[in-house]
């Protein structure tokens, strides 16, 4: 038991490292070939933030763990929103721009809807079970390439300010060699975290589901709490909120799109209760910023975040025991 604690720790320092690895030494290489850096940005350094989540699920898909693949990726979108801008907006109000406003969140809260009309399918065509297939995973993935295509016009729309990234001068050669490393890190930390992780829910018996939902969705989601708890501290809060609706977009349309493509997953009735939470944050996001006279996030909303995060995880602890 302490064993398997530790290399999970292990695992999410290493899944890390390599996750950060792999963006800096891609994110040269695409340089070193003069692809534009807003390109870049919204490719290599949006995927690199998103790599954790990514093979953690595609390990607990190929280990046939579907509630460890809805735990990751529902657990990381509700603490995304609840705990990571709960903080952020505590430490510093956050205003956003208006294609994030009007375009981005109300997507994010789509993508929340969407899981919920997947996952239906005792409800909605009268099925013996609720399963996201590979089919719909497709669907899911098409939805994350206009996304993606939309994401990349918008940047260069006149007017626009492309986001400034800082891209490490390394070699073609040194870039090969540390994109290696970071992959290595990434394959590694990822099978550690999904074995021992699913060895301590079974020692404690405690369901797959909320190991996924608490502490594998917080670790993996540690490189957006970095992110956005940096850039509000530097006052670019636009960074802080644009950080986490892109994550919990990508998160439903390619990670969980990637996973049920993998293995069609089966929802159990728990599940239902984290897909209502994960409607619920994105609600909330969206109707805080859209309720004030500015479009902000404030202090006091952030507060309420934080008490509805604590709330529900302490509700999953309690029902696990």
């Amino acid at each position: 038991m302490i064993l398997s604690i530790v290399l999970l720790l292990v695992g999410f320092v290493i899944l890390i490292f390599g996750a950060d690895k792999l963006v800096e030494a891609a994110s040269a290489l695409a340089a070193n070939f003069g692809i534009p850096n807003i390109v870049i940005g919204l490719t290599v350094v949006a995927f690199g933030t998103s790599a954790p989540e990514l093979v953690v699920n595609v390990f607990a898909a190929v280990n046939n763990s579907p509630e460890m693949v809805m735990g990751n990726v529902l657990g990381s979108n509700i603490f995304n929103v609840l705990a990571i801008l709960g903080v952020s907006s505590v430490i510093y109000p956050l205003a956003v721009k208006s294609n994030t406003t009007w375009i981005e969140i109300p997507l994010a809260f789509l993508a929340a809807l969407l899981v919920l009309i997947v996952a239906s399918d005792q409800l909605l065509d009268k099925m013996p079970d609720d399963l996201i297939t590979r089919s719909e995973g497709i669907v899911m993935l098409l939805f994350f390439a206009v996304f993606l295509a939309y994401n990349i016009i918008v940047s260069k729309s006149p007017g626009q300010k492309p986001e400034s990234i800082e891209i490490p001068k390394y070699s073609s050669a040194q870039s090969l060699l540390w994109i290696i490393v970071g992959l290595t890190g990434l394959v590694l930390g990822g099978k550690l975290i999904v074995d021992n992780a699913v060895s301590i829910a079974s020692t404690l018996g405690i369901p797959e589901r909320v190991i996924g939902l608490t502490i594998v969705s917080i670790g993996t989601s540690l490189p957006e709490l970095a992110t956005s708890i940096a850039a509000v501290r530097k006052k670019k809060v636009d960074i802080a909120i644009g950080n986490v609706v892109g994550s919990n977009i990508f998160n439903i349309f390619f990670i969980l799109g990637v996973s049920s493509t993998i293995l069609p997953i089966t929802i159990q009735p728990e599940n239902f209760r984290d897909i209502w939470m994960n409607i619920i944050a994105g609600l909330l996001l969206f109707v805080f910023i859209f309720t004030g006279k500015e479009r902000k996030l404030e202090r006091w909303e952030g507060v309420i975040f934080l008490v509805l995060y604590t709330a529900y995880v302490t509700s999953l602890v309690m029902d696990s025991l």
